[in-house]
């Protein structure tokens, strides 16, 4: 089963870009979540503890800000 995955991110975010671009190679799926576009997702990122960007949330694992391309490596199957 696939886990459900969330990226807080914003335009000119370099680590973002790198992130998405990782996963989309990937072929693992995301929901997108552009903290420019709606104010309340910027507040999200803020509950969960982060002020960089981008935080990527699994489900049912520890949410992680910056790209990291060995934790996205469990995404893939």
């Amino acid at each position: 089963m696939e886990k459900k995955v969330t990226i807080y991110s914003k335009p000119g975010c370099g680590q973002c870009m790198f992130t998405k671009k990782y996963l989309d190679k990937s072929k693992v799926s995301y929901f997108e979540k552009n903290i420019s576009e709606n104010p309340d997702w910027a507040e999200e990122v803020k509950a969960l503890g982060f002020q960089t960007l981008p935080v990527i949330v699994i489900e049912g694992e520890e949410p992680f800000t910056g790209y990291q391309p060995q934790k996205l490596d469990a995404l893939v199957i």
